[in-house]
């Protein structure tokens, strides 16, 4: 009697435990951003992009309308079981190059900085409307000249 209320005891810790921990959140981290420390030792004006390379690693994208700027992004997320990952934190890092290639501007940006973008769909309407292919096949027989042909 005794085994089994320690059993049942056991067994209903075990479960409770499995509970919880499925309802737990979990986090993944995507991207890189280089260390406050390294990014205060860049020097404005004098390293270059392939001093910056060295010392702190290349970028995961770069810009095409700026002049070649880099930028390194990390974004964490926070996952639930059956629900839509959120991410909760996106930290940018923008470096801006002159005209020589040297380093001209550092700037940080965080989630609460982003905007949301409205895209604008642009669908072309069809000129057919409710003819099927062979109602369309069959109206231009008529149509066609065979004067203009030759």
């Amino acid at each position: 009697m005794i085994r089994t209320r320690r059993t049942v005891r056991a067994m209903g810790a075990i479960l409770v435990a499995v509970v919880l921990t499925a309802c737990s959140a979990t986090f993944q981290n995507h991207g890189y951003i280089p260390p406050q420390k390294q990014l205060d030792a860049i020097l404005i004006g004098v390293d270059t992009r392939d001093t910056l390379k060295a010392s702190i690693g290349a970028p995961g994208t770069t810009g095409l309308l700026t002049d070649g700027a880099w930028y390194y992004v990390q974004s964490r997320f926070r996952n639930y079981t059956y629900n839509k990952p959120e991410e909760i934190d996106r930290q940018v890092v923008a470096v801006s190059f002159d005209r020589q290639g040297r380093v001209a501007n550092i700037e940080r940006f965080g989630l609460e900085d982003g905007r949301i973008v409205v895209l604008s769909r642009r669908v072309t309407e069809s000129s057919v409307q409710g003819l099927g292919l062979v109602r369309q096949l069959f109206s231009n027989f008529g149509q066609v000249d065979v004067s203009q042909m030759l």
